[in-house]
């Protein structure tokens, strides 16, 4: 199966960027551990402190499913609800390589 590359992006409530970047580091600590996962790294927007980037790699569409059913996942939605302005844009992405093939993918090759 082929990678597949997640980018979601999520607008805190003004003041709240600092408290969802705190509530959402278990998850993303306990998620490194998971088989599977190749990244999943979070980024603030150096322009608007409130939006912050989560961009995952995933070996497979059938770990990221896994990840899905994990029993921390399911404190994802409260911490949503709590501290996003609006619900987050997710992006589930294959690659589509341009230019130099190592340089035009996030995905191995």
């Amino acid at each position: 199966m082929s990678e597949v590359v997640v980018v979601a992006l999520f607008t805190a409530k003004e003041g709240k960027a600092d408290e969802l970047v705190e509530r959402f580091s278990p998850i993303i600590e306990q998620t490194h551990e998971e088989p599977g996962c190749i990244a999943y790294a979070l980024h603030r927007d150096l322009n608007d402190p409130n939006t912050l980037a989560l961009v995952e790699r995933w070996e497979s569409q059938d770990t990221l499913n896994a990840h899905f059913g994990m029993p921390y996942m399911a404190e994802v939605g409260p911490i949503a609800e709590a501290l996003l302005a609006e619900p987050p844009k997710i992006i589930f992405g294959a690659p589509e390589p341009v230019g130099n093939p190592s340089k035009g993918t996030l995905a191995g090759t």
